[in-house]
């Protein structure tokens, strides 16, 4: 049933489009970059604020006010366009390892930030200095950018293992 899904989402028209034209998939997946470089660049803004590394004389929320949308807007971005570059050769994609775990600890980084925002960032208006977060926060955000860095390479080793036997 996998195979059948992902066979017909790789036999549309966009996906075909972009697999055989030849410069579609690249301007695509530079679109893709950019917009993870936005995602884990932003990202990384709020984590290095959480652990007090950065932003030392913002407070927590003012640095998350600011570079969340961002985030989120550069997300949808990355969501589509990876959509869109999966659809070219979904069957591959659908069995590599590396593909998977991507897809795998972005889930993993989306719960980090899940248990930050409900559980963990309660109070963060008080942090207004590093000496200020608690170590909970800290540890979320060390968590949160090791994810991010790991979910880039393992982004990168899609391309040198896609057509690698398996």
């Amino acid at each position: 049933m996998l195979e059948t899904f992902l066979q017909s989402l790789q036999d549309t028209e966009i996906a075909t489009a972009i697999r055989e034209g030849e410069s579609l998939f690249p301007w695509i997946e530079c679109v893709h970059v950019l917009a993870l470089t936005i995602v884990i660049g932003s990202i990384a803004i709020v984590d290095l604020r959480l652990i007090g590394l950065t932003s030392r004389d913002r407070s927590v929320v003012q640095t998350t006010a600011s570079a969340l949308p961002v985030t989120w807007c550069a997300f949808v971005v990355a969501a589509i366009s990876g959509g869109l570059l999966f659809s070219s050769n979904a069957t591959a994609y659908g069995h590599n390892f590396f593909f998977l775990a991507k897809l795998s600890l972005i889930a993993v980084a989306g719960l980090n930030m899940g248990a930050y925002h409900l559980f963990v960032g309660r109070g963060a208006d008080a942090w207004r200095t590093p000496a200020l977060t608690p170590l909970r926060a800290r540890i979320v955000g060390a968590v949160s950018l090791c994810l991010w860095i790991t979910i880039a390479a393992f982004g990168r080793w899609i391309g040198f293992t896609i057509n690698a036997p398996t």
